[in-house]
Formats: C-alpha cells, structure tokens, sequence
C-alpha cells in the first residue's frame, strides 16, 4: 500500500478527480481517499514515483507519506 499526502484535495469532486487519474493509468488499482487528513491510501502494481506524478500532473500536487 502507498500512501501520498495530496495538499489541494478539498472536496468529493477533487478526490475523484484523483480516483480517474490513478485509474486511467492502472484500471485495477484500489485507491481510498481520506478527504480528511488529504491522504490517498493505492494498491497498484505501479512505481511509487509514477503515481505521485499522474496525481500531480492531474493538478494535485502529491508527496509520497513520510
């Protein structure tokens, strides 16, 4: 499981926005979202840089969780 704190995540519409993003990229990934505390929890057989990158490049600016 990755974890990434995406910052600009504000409402339902944005986490899905990051749902389609990931999903586009890798159909079977499983993404939770916890609108919350920003944290986007995907299991995906995709490199940790690259998910940061599709969230971000969706306008999303994400770190990978310290």
């Amino acid at each position: 499981m990755i974890e990434l704190t995406v910052e600009k995540m504000k409402c339902g519409g944005c986490s899905a926005n990051v749902e389609r993003a990931v999903k586009a990229q890798d159909p079977t990934a499983q993404v939770q979202i916890d609108l919350a505390l920003k944290l986007v929890q995907v299991e995906s057989t995709l490199p940790t840089a690259s998910l940061a990158k599709i969230i971000s490049d969706a306008g999303y600016p994400a770190h990978v969780k310290a």
